[in-house]
């Protein structure tokens, strides 16, 4: 894959890549004087060309096309032949039932489409209200919906980005991109041109649409407006989408198409035997169509539909909130999770996690970690040297704590918030030591200089010294307010010997500088050690590198702290000096996975399914992540611009082998998910930004995150996690399988119960029997034994190892794995059985015979419905009480069937005659065979299952021999 179409249109339109170029050329390209901004009627002019800046609703379905393809499925169309052929017969009531289930059904995939379409509006929610603009040499506040391309905007501090733009000025400017480009942490931001074909994310001159600034202000010069944008890329790419439909639509149209076939070959069988055998040409043809309803079990849209729903409602309780009610079912058939890292493998809260001083090293806990309560935990007066480290990261900072109902949260940076929450969580808080020491000077964060360096007042010669100052030798340079040359002054005493107090001569200040350890190893002549400070030589810059590269190999961000200490004779405030500084030690931060991550990754992996790591992050801090969660990294981690170059046979072969990929783009996201579905898997994406929702959607399950997802990642989604919490997917996925299970279960015994009717009524005529059955009894036994016991089935637990087997293939039918064959043998049993009973009992004088078969096929459906509540394991294993709404549908059945047949009411309506005691014992004793039968083939199966599994192991043990499991 090359540069993207989206890029290749947005490049010819604007005529060049604006990164590239100087701000002087950006604004010579777009017509504009950066001083003076736009005039108002060349800003009118543009408006009219270019058009609102707004994302648009392009190719959105319309409610009547959600509505046509609800009511457009193979097994609804059969559903609603029936009710017209039934009302054409004048059975009314059926009809009309008919005709409900089929309003609920649609109504309901209705309403889920309908919201499903709503995914582009949450992303107008992003545009910003009012934004200060330079127009005709003033700055203006306009609305965001006016800016054109060449205005000249203001970024502030706290502001949104409200179109894409080129930086021309950049005071400390730092952007939050982590909901465009996955970033989990805030951007640097300058004004220089770029070399090459960067990233998104490494663009470090560009702003855009829909990404914050967090710190300093900037000027930029607008390039896209609306979905000219990198945001309207996005939301086309939602557009252009095309959601396929799930396992279970599919394995239902299927199942549709084999009952509509089935239905007409009983008709018309059905009907020629008894025109064969002279039959009332009435009475054949309402049979006829009775058998053929009988066989498309109508009830069977509404079961999957409400058991879909209770099982959302079991979801939303382990707060996963299903959005789409097929994607209950799908959650089961699920082989790979393809997840975002920050927000959802990780806490998106940068962490101090490691503190490295003088070659010694201590690695913090981080909240809601495993370890052990005291474990590698830091007690400030048993370590000065790191006490200091955390004391000078909390004061040269502009973070702060700011406490509320849900606790504290970071007002500020994110890192800089992570140095404070580090030193808070020892007892050193920010706020007592900025009273003990507060601050009196600063010389602010550049990117050039790449540090930040504050100066605060330690002591006027009076009073104790704060706890922490005890690491800290005091042994200080007169200011005299002139820069130096970098080498220890003269008169400093640099013994290592550590001074007993302060200096009497003036007020004794300290300046601390933190920034990227490269920087401080530049101005730094000393380094401070448990014995005082020791010269700053070759073996101390290369321990120090080396620090410094193996906490970056592990995936962190690294900073380095420094100080000098100063004393003022005169009293006057010293000026900043980042000049003969004395390292103290090295933060390295990260944002730490969630700690039930790595259980549920594990648990993943047993199921039989894949998960992947898709970040817009770092390739370092990504590999660090998966591997401590357990994803697999033997692949290596492939960057966006590596499958830049690939074309899609190489991409194909990739997702078989690598599981990590870090800087990618939106694109590159929606290109891996396609591939894995070419090659039939079935994915679910994770994601919480506004670049996650094209791959969201496109996937066959889109899970959002619910506290720190945005709008438009929620819409485009399935599934929301109402506690970000990855585990939850784990939850859900064995909800799915045991919905897909139960729906196979009520499958099996709907159709394993029409069968044995529809033989009954095959094989009588060949015994010289007339029919077995007549039409309303038919309607009645589907009436009775297909609503309560398949409601039942859908309530069913969770069967064992239902989390230690492979999922299903999506392309699987639903009556592979013995199924279809149960269907078979299971109707051939309860017919055989129904239908010899009433042979010995036959008499063309009454229709005691005619009762019993009725009442047996009745009796044996129940049997069935107890039976088949699990595959494998004996109904005497699992209870009759695990399922209480099962015991209650059963007997429910069992007491309307005994109406039908002994309330004289009943009788005149279907035809039957009262049985006595010995031939209601016969009919249950019948109806219970194939209960038994059933029971015997799962003992069958049980005895088998370890002998099978044990002969596929030594199978496969020459095989694995000399391989890497």
């Amino acid at each position: 894959m090359t540069e993207t179409a989206d890029q290749q249109q947005r490049d010819q339109r604007s005529g060049t890549a604006w990164y590239r170029l100087s701000d002087e050329q950006v604004a010579q390209e777009l017509d504009v004087d950066i001083q003076q901004g736009l005039g108002s009627e060349e800003a009118a002019k543009r408006l009219a060309q270019y058009g609102p800046n707004a994302l648009k609703e392009q190719g959105l379905t319309s409610p009547w096309q959600i509505l046509w393809e609800q009511v457009t499925s193979t097994l609804v169309v059969i559903l609603i032949v029936a009710a017209v052929v039934s009302a054409a017969l004048g059975d009314f009531t059926d009809a009309v039932a008919i005709l409900a289930i089929v309003a609920l059904n649609a109504l309901l995939g209705f309403r889920q489409e309908y919201r499903a379409e709503r995914a582009i509006a949450a992303l107008r929610k992003l545009s910003v209200p009012h934004v200060k603009v330079r127009r005709g040499g003033h700055v203006q506040e306009i609305g965001a919906d006016e800016i054109v391309p060449g205005d000249v905007v203001l970024l502030e501090a706290g502001t949104l980005v409200p179109a894409d733009g080129r930086l021309s000025d950049a005071a400390n400017l730092r952007v939050e991109e982590a909901p465009l480009t996955g970033e989990s942490q805030s951007v640097d931001k300058d004004a220089a041109a770029l070399d090459g074909d960067p990233p998104l994310a490494e663009r470090r001159n560009m702003a855009y649409m829909g990404t914050s600034v967090a710190y300093g202000r900037g000027l930029m010069i607008v390039t896209a407006t609306g979905m000219q944008t990198e945001l309207g890329a996005i939301a086309t790419m939602i557009q252009q989408v095309v959601k396929e439909t799930t396992p279970l639509q599919q394995r239902l149209d299927h199942l549709g198409k084999v009952l509509a076939a089935i239905a007409l070959a009983i008709v018309a069988v059905i009907f020629i035997l008894g025109l064969a055998r002279s039959e009332d040409l009435k009475l054949m043809f309402l049979t006829a169509v009775s058998l053929a309803v009988a066989a498309v079990p109508e009830g069977l849209p509404a079961v999957v539909t409400i058991a879909l729903a209770l099982g959302a409602q079991r979801m939303l309780r382990r707060n996963a909130l299903i959005r789409k009610l097929p994607a209950v079912e799908t959650l089961g058939s699920v082989t790979t999770i393809c997840s975002d890292k920050t927000g959802t493998l990780t806490r998106n809260e940068m962490t101090v996690t490691v503190l490295e001083v003088a070659g010694e090293r201590i690695d913090l806990e981080t909240p809601g970690s495993s370890a052990d309560a005291g474990h590698n935990s830091l007690v400030p007066e048993e370590h000065p040297l790191m006490s200091l480290l955390l004391v000078g990261g909390a004061l040269c900072n502009d973070a702060i704590l700011e406490s509320d109902e849900h606790g504290q949260r970071i007002v500020g940076d994110s890192t800089e918030g992570a140095l404070v929450v580090a030193a808070d969580r020892v007892g050193l808080s920010k706020a007592l030591l900025e009273k003990e020491t507060p601050r009196v000077a600063e010389l602010p964060f550049e990117a050039v200089r790449k540090r930040m360096t504050t100066v605060h007042r330690l002591s006027d010669g009076r009073g104790d010294r704060p706890e922490w100052l005890k690491a800290l030798p005091l042994e200080g340079q007169p200011h005299d307010g002139q820069p130096h040359d970098g080498q220890p002054h003269d008169g400093q005493p640099h013994d290592g010997q550590q001074s007993d107090g302060q200096r009497s001569d003036g007020p004794v200040f300290v300046s601390f500088t933190k920034g990227a350890v490269d920087s401080l190893l530049e101005i730094g002549n000393r380094v401070l050690t448990g014995e005082g400070t020791v010269p700053l030589d070759e073996p101390w810059r290369n321990r120090i590198d080396q620090a410094h590269e193996r906490l970056a190999d592990q995936g962190m961000r690294v900073l380095g702290l420094a100080y000098r200490v100063d004393v003022a004779p005169n009293g006057e405030t010293p000026q900043p000096t980042e000049q003969e500084l004395v390292i103290v030690g090295l933060f390295g931060m990260i944002d730490p996975p969630r700690s039930e991550v790595r259980d549920a990754v594990a648990t993943c992996r047993t199921a039989g399914v894949r998960p992947m790591m898709i970040t817009g992050d770092h390739p370092l801090t990504g590999r660090h992540i998966a591997a401590e969660l357990g994803i697999d990294v033997e692949g290596g981690v492939v960057t966006g611009q590596q499958l830049d170059a690939l074309d899609e046979n190489q991409l194909d072969e990739l997702v078989n082998t690598c599981s990590v990929y870090a800087r990618v783009s939106p694109k590159h996201k929606l290109s891996l998910v396609k591939a894995l579905q070419k090659q039939g898997q079935v994915v679910a994406m994770t994601g919480d930004g506004v670049n996650d929702a094209p791959a969201l959607r496109q996937a066959d399950i889109g899970v959002a995150m619910g506290i720190t997802g945005t709008d438009v990642s929620k819409e485009a989604a399935d599934m929301v996690l109402r506690d970000d919490n990855f585990a939850t997917i784990v939850a859900a996925i064995e909800e799915g399988r045991m919905i897909f299970d139960n729906i196979r279960k009520f499958i099996k015994y709907l159709l394993s119960a029409n069968a044995g009717e529809i033989l009954v009524m095959l094989l009588a005529p060949f015994l010289g029997m007339p029919l077995p059955l007549l039409p309303l009894q038919i309607l009645w036994i589907n009436l009775v034994t297909d609503g309560p016991p398949a409601l039942a089935l859908g309530l069913e637990p969770a069967e064992r190892g239902v989390m230690r087997r492979l999922p299903f293939p999506a392309d699987e039918s639903i009556f592979s794995r013995g199924v279809g064959i149960d269907i078979l043998w299971i109707g051939l049993v309860t017919g055989i059985s129904s239908l010899g009973l009433g042979y010995y009992f036959y008499s063309p004088d009454d229709q005691v015979w005619q009762t019993m078969i009725f009442t047996t096929l009745t009796f044996a459906q129940m049997a069935l419905a107890l039976t088949v509540r699990s595959q494998v394991d004996s109904f005497f294993r699992i209870g009759p009480f695990s399922n209480p709404a099962m015991l209650g549908a059963v007997v429910l059945t069992t007491a309307l069937q005994l109406i039908a047949v002994y309330v004289p009411f009943m009788q005149s309506i279907f035809s039957t005659v009262p049985l006595s005691a010995a031939q209601l014992g016969l009919c249950v004793a019948l109806g219970s065979f194939v209960f038994w039968t059933v029971e015997l083939v799962k003992l069958v199966r049980r005895w088998r299952a370890p002998r099978v599994a044990n002969e596929e192991k030594e199978e496969s043990t020459p095989a694995k021999t000399g391989t890497n499991s």
